[in-house]
């Protein structure tokens, strides 16, 4: 398959991003000579849709390697790094994206990375599962089965079930205790800060930042803001997660009286419309906002452009300006979009480590249960998170506890 990509000339430095997550993933690395030698996937057909950066492309490697057919695309259209995209094509894997690609071209990507007929598919947010349910949907009787790496993608996959419309067995891998204890919690809240911080040059101590959404990855976002020194103000429409909250020492209120005091705004809800109009009327001269959710709904930038009274301007490399009708300047980073992707490199290369060895498995999985699994949403069974969990304890030099043969029998009894 010829690629669709920025440069090919771009490929030396995006080879080297790739050689420096190898050094720091050592649970891909052991599935990489331990599957390389087997060939667990040889001649097998796979798509995989995730944000295309380094991390990424050693995933992609390490699966060729293992013997499948792999084709890449990514899974948001100010993700992709073209350096990176670029080293994978002179691996030998055909890339289908660019940065800053329009949304008539990420879909064509996903469509020209469709036309391999995939057996096995690994999406990052739904679009490929929305597309094989749509306009690709007679590639389905080809196709075992997939998995989806985040909380965005598993709702959607959720809706699909519930309706019993999902055409082919998926698992959520989002939902693996290896993956959401991990990835969305350490990986979202050290990765979100960084995507800020790099992009403002500001200041955290001292400031007020409210974080719309306590799942995982609020919990995230929110700890590492109180350890960078900032007041935390969490919203929340869940009561459960809103006491929980507050429990953990943060303030919780709703978002229009928040609105009034955050100076720094970071929505992970997952939902639309976090952050409107009538909260952009009553925040501070400077304020900014931030989304770490999958899709670039959470903060309407549609309401921002009809206030501001002129035209939104680039004032720093992925800040545009917002001006109001008394003056105020309202700032939004990475257009709405993932923050940490769009302005940054994504989650650490340790903690993709394990969510990465998750999609590696989860794509053995369902090739090994081909034929046995039902058109629903599965979680992998816990002694694989168990598996992962204690290789990635060895590779930090780490070790557990056991229980004695005794103390077995007795709770046993119990």
């Amino acid at each position: 398959m010829e690629s669709m990509i920025k440069d090919i000339g771009l490929a030396p430095t995006g080879i080297q991003k790739i050689d420096w997550v190898k050094a720091h993933m050592p649970l891909l690395n052991h599935l990489n000579e331990k599957y390389s030698k087997n060939q667990i996937f040889k001649g097998i057909n796979m798509v995989v849709t995730i944000h295309l950066e380094a991390k990424t492309a050693y995933l992609a490697e390490v699966l060729k390697n293992a013997g499948a057919n792999v084709v890449v695309t990514g899974s948001n259209p100010l993700s992709t790094q073209d350096d990176v995209a670029a080293g994978l094509v002179t691996k030998g894997i055909p890339v289908f994206a660019t940065h800053g690609c329009t949304n008539e071209e990420y879909d064509v990507y996903l469509d020209k990375a469709l036309d391999i007929k995939p057996e096995l598919i690994i999406d990052d947010g739904g679009d490929l599962v929305n597309m094989l349910h749509g306009s690709r949907k007679e590639l389905v009787a080809n196709l075992i089965g997939g998995s989806e790496e985040t909380t965005t993608g598993v709702h959607r996959l959720k809706a699909l079930a519930n309706a019993k419309k999902l055409a082919f067995p998926m698992i959520a891998v989002n939902d693996s205790y290896c993956k959401y204890l991990f990835d969305n919690r350490y990986g979202t809240g050290q990765s979100v800060w960084d995507g800020i911080m790099r992009t403002t040059n500001l200041n955290i101590a001292g400031k007020n930042v409210v974080v719309a959404g306590y799942g995982w990855c609020g919990k995230g976002v929110a700890m590492r803001a109180k350890g960078l020194g900032a007041n935390v103000i969490v919203t929340e429409i869940d009561p459960v997660k809103a006491i929980e909250a507050v429990f953990d020492g943060f303030k919780v209120m709703p978002m229009q009286e928040a609105a009034k005091e955050g100076d720094i705004f970071v929505t992970v809800t997952g939902c639309n419309d976090v952050i409107t109009k009538e909260h952009m009327k009553v925040m501070k001269d400077g304020a900014i906002l931030s989304n770490a959710g999958h899709f670039d709904v959470e903060v309407n930038r549609n309401h921002l452009e009809e206030l501001s009274i002129k035209k939104p301007y680039e004032i720093r490399k992925n800040i545009m300006s917002y001006t109001m009708a008394d003056g105020r300047e309202i700032y939004l980073l990475g257009e709405g979009r993932l923050v940490n992707l769009a302005c940054g490199d994504g989650h650490p290369v340790e903690i993709m480590d394990l969510s990465f060895a998750m999609q590696f498995l989860a794509m053995k999985y369902v090739l090994e249960n081909k034929g046995k699994l039902n058109n629903e949403l599965y979680v992998l069974p816990a002694e694989l998170d168990k598996e992962i969990a204690t290789l990635k304890l060895e590779a930090m030099g780490f070790s557990f506890d056991e229980l004695s043969a005794e103390q077995a029998a007795y709770l046993e009894q119990e």
